[in-house]
């Protein structure tokens, strides 16, 4: 009996080596058009350890069941590059319009079934399609049905942006690191497509991943008004990052754009030094008062959309409570917080061991502090003691690192070679032919 899978459920799906060991996650499925019979199933994209992408021959798939793929042992880690004649299902087909062959209409593609064939052949089977609503209501979608390939012919036209609607839905569970990666693994058009279709707020996430020229390149192909909302969600570090590099004055004219207080704040990182604690510092630190209470310091580092860095302390000063705030009183973190009754008052739990840095203190003495002190975050203050931001531990990491470290190779290998044991075995050859790497 068949077997057939629908790829849109195979995202995220482990893959395991013969004895039992997890060795990655599916990512995509590449399969390679032919003249007359459906397209044919050459491999899996899989993401391995170290955020690595690798193409994972699908005669090296020994079983596909609910849930888990396994293998023979056999993976190539070298990075997967996508070779001419090649089509990744989620990224590429997974939105594209098509027409019935018998004259009653169009759909869009919202899922493929690949099936087994009896010599142990991997082909597109069937499309899950939706046709267009019927009527005038805004409410509702238009009914689903199935298709076979040789039913249907692509409608995409030259030039014609492709529809990211479902590709976006297939990945809506990663964190934004990971479709950061998955779409800096895209073709460069259909990187830009799905971009433009992400909402304000899931875009500045990811952006805030991706290397600067990327950043650069996306947002370039926003429309004014779009790129301001979407700085206006980011952090302000990252915003003021990423305005620096754009031209003196499209980088004025989306502060123009900005909401005030988000402009206000990016303004300010930008008047500093890159490599200073100034110009790597968040504004958004917890800030309370002296007169706060556990209980209530407690409840602001619980809210779900802080960075851990960000809350693994809070900030006390005089008031005003936004930066720049009052005169710096301290800094209390969190496990001290959690061995205190709730009622007992902020101001007395302050660490008197941590100094604050000033703007102007370098990068490299932010650094020396954190790891002198085992600090994830070090308070960074004004001429006036006025507390103006944060450095976090990440801020360093990424001052540290090479620019293009998103994107770089891991030398280490997934497993040692151990064919005797069944356990994966490297391949470091180039791609053959019959879809082998």
């Amino acid at each position: 009996m068949s077997t057939r899978i629908f790829v849109a459920r195979l995202a995220g799906t482990s893959v395991f080596d013969p004895v039992g060991d997890r060795v990655g996650r599916v990512r995509d499925v590449l399969v390679v058009y032919r003249k007359a019979d459906p397209p044919s199933v050459v491999g899996l994209i899989v993401e391995i350890p170290g955020k690595r992408r690798v193409f994972l021959s699908i005669g090296r798939v020994t079983s596909i069941l609910s849930g888990q793929i396994i293998t023979n042992g056999l993976i190539n880690v070298r990075r997967f590059e996508q070779r001419g004649g090649e089509v990744r299902v989620i990224a590429e087909l997974l939105g594209r319009k098509v027409v019935f062959t018998d004259g009653t209409g169009e759909a869009t593609i919202e899922d493929v079934a690949i099936e087994e064939s009896d010599t142990g052949e991997w082909a597109v089977s069937q499309l899950f399609v939706r046709r267009p609503k019927a009527g005038s209501s805004p409410f509702g979608k238009g009914p689903t049905t199935f298709a076979s390939w040789n039913e249907v012919r692509e409608k995409q036209a030259r030039g014609e942006a492709q529809s990211a609607e479902q590709l976006i839905a297939t990945y809506s569970e990663l964190k934004p690191a990971d479709l950061a990666n998955t779409l800096l693994d895209l073709p460069q058009q259909r990187m830009l497509e799905v971009a433009e279709e992400l909402p304000d707020d899931r875009l500045a996430d990811v952006l805030e991943e991706m290397p600067e020229s990327e950043q650069v390149q996306i947002l370039s192909q926003l429309d004014d008004d779009r790129a301001a909302d979407v700085l206006d969600q980011m952090e302000p570090d990252d915003a003021a990052d990423l305005i620096a590099q754009l031209s003196e004055e499209r980088g004025e004219h989306l502060l123009e754009l900005m909401e005030p207080e988000e402009a206000e704040d990016v303004r300010m990182l930008l008047s500093y030094a890159p490599e200073t604690a100034g110009g790597l510092m968040t504004t958004e630190p917890i800030i309370v008062s002296a007169d706060a209470t556990v209980a209530e310091g407690l409840a602001l580092i619980r809210r779900h959309e802080l960075a851990p860095a960000l809350g693994a302390a809070v900030c006390v000063t005089l008031p005003p409570y936004e930066a720049p705030t009052g005169r710096f009183l301290g800094i209390v973190h969190f496990q001290r917080m959690l061995r205190y009754p709730p009622h007992v008052r902020l101001g007395t739990l302050l660490d008197p061991s941590l100094e604050p840095v000033t703007a102007d203190t370098s990068a490299a003495e932010v650094s020396r502090i954190l790891a002198s002190y085992n600090l994830v975050s070090v308070p960074v203050v004004d001429e006036k003691h006025r507390l103006v931001g944060v450095v976090t531990i990440d801020d360093i990491l990424d001052y540290l690192l090479p620019d293009d470290w998103r994107s770089q190779d891991e030398d280490e290998p997934v497993k040692a070679p151990s064919d005797e044991t069944g356990s994966i075995r490297i391949v470091n050859g180039r791609r053959g032919a019959s879809g082998t790497r």
